[in-house]
């Protein structure tokens, strides 16, 4: 089927109250092994690229991969740019076929944010791509892109309402404890702060940096009203863990499909439990 936008995903997830999960992919085999899993689970499912991804592999052939891939299935699929920090890309990846678009203006103080986002919405609703923003800065690494700890911000909730209704931006990426990349330890969600959120802003929330978080804080912060969860470091880590298993166990084996088809078996894995865990089975 064609790919679809993540806003038509994430009002059914409100209503059903599940999250969608939100994959971020790198080459062929993560985009299949997203699709796989999707497909098994009968599940929706966000493929994101992110900048980094996108320096990677190229815009042309990530599009390509995503639209291919959601052809060829019966699952609802959407392609999302994650953290777009650069006006001109998020305008890029519209021209060639994203359906949905994040700003990060989250760097900037909040009317430079809000003017941003505000320009990008203006033109993704004009074509009929979902958009999402980010208010806070969620802590951690990701594609270089780097929040020290001491600069890790927790979203206002009233700067939450303020920053929705002067965008009309139709998601909201919050930082109420998560981080990107691995945890050096547990993190402490602030369950407080994502319920006032959720009780002043009209929009789905997104949770960012949720490879690692306890299963029983993403079920709570599902409960919460959490209809979309980022997950980019444990599909890598299946991937390097594929790998690993070959190369350890055959250090002369030189064909890249023996390879590389373990590590997509890995992360069809990983990503068929985080959708159970989202409770998006079944929802397609």
């Amino acid at each position: 089927m064609a790919l679809v936008t993540v806003k038509e995903l994430l009002e059914k997830a409100e209503k059903g109250r599940y999250a969608v999960g939100a994959f971020n992919c790198n080459n062929m085999e993560i985009v299949q092994a997203i699709v796989a899993a999707a497909e098994a689970e009968n599940a929706p499912a966000i493929i994101q690229a992110s900048q980094g991804a996108i320096k990677y592999a190229g815009l042309e052939y990530i599009v390509g991969l995503v639209k291919v891939a959601a052809q060829k299935t019966r699952v609802p699929i959407a392609l999302h740019l994650d953290h777009g920090t650069s006006f001109d890309q998020v305008i890029q990846c519209i021209v060639y076929g994203f359906t949905s678009v994040m700003i990060d203006g989250s760097k900037y103080p909040l009317e430079e944010n809000i003017a941003l986002t505000k320009k990008v919405v203006e033109i993704a609703h004009a074509v009929g791509i979902s958009t999402e923003a980010e208010l806070g800065k969620i802590g951690g690494t990701e594609d270089n892109i780097s929040v020290l700890d001491k600069d890790a911000m927790m979203t206002d909730p009233n700067e939450a309402k303020i920053f929705v209704e002067r965008t009309g931006v139709e998601s909201l990426a919050v930082a109420i404890g998560t981080a990107h990349g691995q945890y050096k330890f547990d993190p402490e969600l602030d369950f407080d702060r994502l319920a006032k959120i959720r009780s002043l802003v009209n929009v789905p929330i997104v949770l960012h940096g949720s490879s690692g978080v306890a299963d029983k804080d993403i079920t709570k912060a599902i409960s919460l009203g959490v209809s979309k969860v980022n997950i980019d470091t444990n599909i890598r880590e299946a991937f390097v863990r594929g790998v690993r298993k070959v190369v350890l166990n055959n250090a002369n084996e030189i064909d890249p499909r023996k390879v590389l088809g373990p590590a997509r078996e890995e992360m069809t894995a990983i990503v068929r439990e985080k959708i159970r865990l989202f409770g998006g089975s079944g929802k397609a």
